[in-house]
């Protein structure tokens, strides 16, 4: 239940944050240029507390559901626009010259870009932050390498740090594989260092039928991983495990005759030879033990022995943390490797490259956010600056009733020297509207799918 109430927490106060970040931006820029702005809500539904500005002009509203956010703005909509667009009530001169509809172009066009703007904005300060205050990284050291692996013929050996690819210095294991995954299907560069020496290697690394951005390419495709000490953290009474002789925490190194480096490959080996023996080296202390275990067998005929996993980094988890230039550029160029990244997943998903199944929603969000919170403040202010990123370039596509679509409108405007009809807007925010309600729709089905698996 607490995990639970954590889990909401985290996620409303994230969701609230990033709504006001982006609303904020249309407020401001809005107000800045003359426009007049009647109401600047945080959330949708029955309002939970308002009060209006200083000079009486904007409402300002925190509503009960925080899914969402708006910002009101005079001749905003197709049906209160005046004059020569003949809403009900015409607009008097006053109200003319600061009503939305009846600005200049540039003038809506700022405004519309202000609210992706400050999520990119604050996505660049939240990480440049993330780089100042330091975070636990696994560091990029080679802990197993394949055998017959590109790797061991480039020569790479296990303890070898990999300090850059294509001359971009990397500092952590999750910044190595980002470095790997566009240089898939290309020749890359890696300098790392051994025994305080320097080398430089030049390798190729082939074109691969799964995409790469769902592949761990450092393992599956260069052939090596930052190895990991596998440990038994539980043995079931009665398993073919406990008959075997293993104890709670012993240390697993090999299966089969193969050197274990991760979790997935013990359970692939045990999977794989359902009632048949099976070769274990395991450490228990000071001891190296060798067992043999025969794996039963469950409903779908794969092998099982009775135990609970655990892993820890063969090298364990470095401090680093970035200095006040690096940090600040770390801020930049994170925010552009991140919304490069969001803009290729959609991408291949609208071309079935990457299947839509991957596409996460509200639950998934929440769920992130209560696991990052419980991390500590600066995992957290990093999720915070990835969703912002994902908000700022979902609001740019050109989807009606998204800011990205009134781009394209006063695109369109700017083109035909005229405006759409207000019908045609209304039309159009209709179209819109369905197609953004389908993709939440489909995404929280995705998470409910994903919920019932497990």
């Amino acid at each position: 239940m607490m995990e639970l109430l954590h889990t909401t927490l985290a996620f409303v106060a994230a969701i609230a944050l990033l709504i006001a970040v982006h609303e904020y931006g249309h407020f401001s820029v809005a107000r800045k240029l003359g426009i007049r702005v009647e109401k600047f809500s945080i959330g949708f539904g029955p309002a939970l507390f308002s009060w209006r500005s200083m000079d009486g002009e904007v409402e300002y509203v925190i509503a009960a559901f925080p899914l969402g956010g708006y910002v009101k703005m005079l001749g905003e909509n197709p049906d209160e626009q005046g004059g020569e667009q003949g809403a009900a009530q015409p607009l008097s001169e006053a109200e003319q010259q600061r009503a939305f509809h009846l600005q200049p172009v540039w003038k809506r066009a700022a405004v519309a870009a202000a609210g992706p703007g400050f999520n990119f904005l604050f996505a660049i300060v939240a990480y440049m932050v993330v780089g100042w205050m330091g975070q636990s990284v696994l560091p990029p050291v080679v802990g197993f390498v394949a055998p017959v692996s590109i790797a061991e013929q480039a020569g790479i050996e296990a303890g070898d740090r990999i300090v850059a690819v294509d001359g971009a210095a990397v500092h952590a294991w999750q910044q190595l594989e980002e470095r790997l995954k566009p240089a898939v299907g290309h020749d890359v560069t890696l300098r790392l260092q051994r025994d305080g020496a320097a080398r430089t290697l030049h390798l190729s690394l082939p074109a691969q039928a799964k995409d790469p951005l769902l592949m761990d390419v450092a393992d599956q495709v260069l052939g090596i991983n930052p190895g990991l000490v596998v440990r038994i953290a539980d043995v079931v009474k009665g398993s073919p495990a406990m008959r075997a002789g293993l104890q709670r925490g012993d240390v697993i190194q090999q299966v089969g005759g193969v050197p274990v480096s991760r979790v997935s490959q013990f359970i692939e080996q045990v999977k794989q030879h359902p009632g048949q023996p099976l070769s274990l080296v395991v450490q228990r202390g000071e001891m190296v033990l060798q067992l043999s275990v025969t794996p039963g067998s469950d409903a779908q005929h794969q092998g099982r022995v009775g135990v609970r996993l655990a892993s820890a980094p063969l090298h364990g988890m470095e401090r680093y943390r970035m200095g006040v230039i690096e940090g600040a550029l770390y801020g930049f160029t994170r925010t552009w490797e991140m919304t490069t990244m969001t803009l290729s997943v959609f991408g291949k998903m609208v071309t079935s490259s990457i299947s839509a199944d991957n596409l996460g929603g509200p639950i998934a969000i929440a769920q992130l956010a209560g696991r990052t919170a419980e991390l500590g403040l600066v995992y957290f202010i990093g999720f915070l600056a990835l969703i912002s990123v994902n908000l700022g370039v979902l609001n740019l596509l050109p989807v009606p009733i998204l800011d990205g679509g009134l781009l394209f409108f006063l695109g369109l405007e700017k083109l035909r020297g005229r405006p759409l009809s207000p019908k045609a807007l209304e039309t159009m925010q209709m179209i819109g509207l369905v197609l953004i309600l389908s993709l939440m729709v489909f995404a929280f089905y995705n998470d409910i799918s994903r919920l019932f698996r497990g």
